[in-house]
């Protein structure tokens, strides 16, 4: 959700994960779709460290699962790091993964004006 908003606001991104799933979560695409968005194409992409390199700014959604959080090799790459604090949309209803992708869109509008 975070990269499809960024690319819409003219901002370079590319969305990853530390244990991505194996597709895009269908709740995720109708949402998105509202927002006139069409992220069904997207597949979920493992978070690799050429990705940290070339970043200017990483942002985290929540790293709710310390064994797994990109923080330390972020931070010790000296990269900017942002944690947005949110939750991961897998497993929950329609209405909550609205509230996620409204709380993304914010941030992520937040962010194109600083850049």
């Amino acid at each position: 959700m975070a990269e499809a908003f960024a690319k819409a606001c003219g901002l370079e991104a590319s969305s990853a994960g530390t244990m991505p799933a194996q597709a895009t979560n269908p709740i995720v695409v109708q949402v998105m779709k509202e927002k006139g968005l069409d992220v069904s194409k997207h597949r979920p992409k493992v978070l690799s460290r050429e990705m940290i390199e070339r970043a200017s700014l990483v942002v985290t959604m929540g790293c709710s699962v310390d064994a797994v959080c990109p923080r330390p090799l972020v931070l010790s790459m000296k990269k900017k790091l942002v944690d947005w604090g949110l939750e991961d949309p897998k497993g929950k209803e329609i209405d909550e993964v609205r509230r996620i992708r409204d709380g993304i869109e914010v941030r992520v509008k937040a962010l194109s004006l600083h850049h």
